[in-house]
């Protein structure tokens, strides 16, 4: 009966559905700034959060204790304030601000979520229109150019510092970043190492953006930028490590295989490619961070879907490379890299 010890109850169940409960409190004290006003050990009672704040105290009574409850304030006394994780990740202007992504889920994913039964009966996006825009990248885009590249730049830093503790970039001279995005990976790498030099590779816009940032990072001198499209121009060569981090899941399967020719052609002989990325076990059941991205992509994209470790071991191989390998890293971006040698 229900209670009894090893019962199956509806509690996990209730935890599933009741998900986006969590999601909406910290999508609301990151559209707040409640962490920015907290920031350096500040504090904030019950009646001051809900003047500061601007919200009826009974809401700002739930919603700070609902903030609490998932580990984002702690309370000493009648005083709350921010826990180590919010006061490292979610205070504006802090290296690693996740706060980007935050804003990014809540105005562009999470309403289109509520259709994604749509989604997989029609396998269109619905984020964005591919009979008027040529990709979601788009630079007309302006959820995507104000919250995107800021939140992968949060995301792609600690990823890329987990990366380095993983695969030893010592051994590298020339990095080429393909879909490089913000140049968080080639800013951070070349920062661990100075024998390292990179290119970024991405789209007009794109690369432009990113140059302003490895600008403000003082490594001009280090990190180049360089403008196309992977699906149609060749990739710049002379470099000795070719990156591919959360690109391939945005693309279907021929997409990637062609990419990753692109990117035998571009490495020096003996070179090494790396594919950093949130993989499905072999048996394709998980884990859950890397089977919902899959979602995400049916949801955001028109032919991405996360895959399986297997798949892109059996890509690289057919491509040429040998010694592929799967190592682990735990990061909010990547669960592993698959990484074989030209």
């Amino acid at each position: 009966m229900d209670g009894e010890k090893g019962a199956l109850t509806p509690v996990p169940l209730m935890q599933l559905a009741s998900g986006f409960w969590s999601f909406k409190v910290f999508a609301a004290a990151v559209e707040l700034g409640l962490f920015t006003r907290l920031r350096d050990g500040g504090s904030l009672t019950l009646s001051e959060a809900a003047r500061e704040l601007g919200i009826h105290e009974r809401g700002a009574d739930m919603f700070l204790a609902s903030c609490a409850s998932v580990g984002l304030l702690d309370k000493e006394q009648d005083r709350y304030r921010n826990t180590p994780l919010a006061e490292e990740f979610l205070v504006e202007g802090r290296r690693h601000y996740f706060g980007g992504f935050v804003r990014y889920c809540d105005q562009r994913e999470y309403p289109a979520w509520h259709r994604l039964v749509e989604a997989m009966r029609t396998n269109r996006p619905l984020t964005w229109d591919p009979a008027t825009q040529d990709s979601v990248f788009s630079a007309a885009d302006p959820v995507m150019m104000e919250f995107f590249w800021e939140a992968m730049h949060s995301i792609s830093s600690f990823t890329a510092s987990a990366l380095a503790q993983v695969h030893d970039f010592r051994q590298h001279l020339r990095l080429l970043d393909v879909g490089g995005g913000s140049g968080a990976y080639p800013i951070e790498l070349c920062r661990r190492h100075t024998q390292l030099s990179a290119t970024l590779f991405d789209l007009p816009h794109v690369a432009s953006a990113a140059r302003a940032r490895i600008e403000e990072a003082g490594l001009d001198e280090v990190i180049e930028t360089a403008a196309g499209d992977f699906r149609t121009d060749p990739l710049p060569g002379g470099h000795d490590v070719v990156l591919l981090s959360l690109v391939l899941h945005d693309w279907d399967e021929e997409t990637g295989r062609g990419l990753l020719r692109k990117c035998w052609d571009a490495l020096e002989p003996g070179g090494t490619i790396v594919i950093c990325e949130l993989l499905l076990n072999p048996e394709r059941t998980g884990p859950p961070s890397a089977a919902l991205m899959g979602m995400n992509m049916v949801v955001e994209l028109e032919g991405g879907r996360n895959y399986s470790e297997t798949e892109y071991l059996s890509w690289l191989t057919d491509t040429g490379f040998t010694g592929a390998h799967v190592v682990r890293l735990d990061a909010a971006g990547a669960n592993g890299a698959v990484i074989a040698t030209k």
